[in-house]
């Protein structure tokens, strides 16, 4: 049995935060939560997920500023980043792109297409580092 793959899902908000963690888990995938940007980075270091799912807007260090300090960091640069925005404007999702972010959902998104996505994001990119 191949151990679930672990998910670190970075949102502010806790109704938003809670249908990604249980939609994640009940897809059997692995999850840690953080509440902002800061403890994201903090806990992608520690736990070492195979990919990262980041609130654009969060407090204490948004998710632009969590994606560029972990890509600039040799024990985090190679996790996989997707952004989660409600904010979809393509100057946006340019900068997340172009900040290492492997995709960027639009929110509201319905939860089986989550899931599908991180699985077909890790599938495609298998744990390269």
């Amino acid at each position: 049995m191949t151990e679930a793959k672990k998910v670190l899902v970075a949102e502010d908000e806790p109704d938003i935060r809670g249908l990604i963690v249980f939609s994640l888990q009940y897809a059997g995938y692995q999850v840690v939560e953080a509440l902002n940007g800061d403890e994201a980075v903090h806990l992608a270091e520690s736990e070492q997920p195979d990919l990262i799912l980041l609130d654009v807007r969060m407090p204490r260090m948004n998710g632009y500023e969590a994606c560029a300090l972990l890509k600039s960091q040799e024990s985090t640069r190679g996790i996989p980043i997707v952004f989660l925005s409600a904010r979809g404007q393509e100057t946006e999702i340019k900068q997340g792109l172009e900040l290492g972010a492997e995709e960027y959902i639009l929110k509201p998104f319905a939860p089986d297409e989550l899931y599908q996505r991180v699985g077909s994001i890790l599938e495609r990119l298998g744990r390269r580092w």
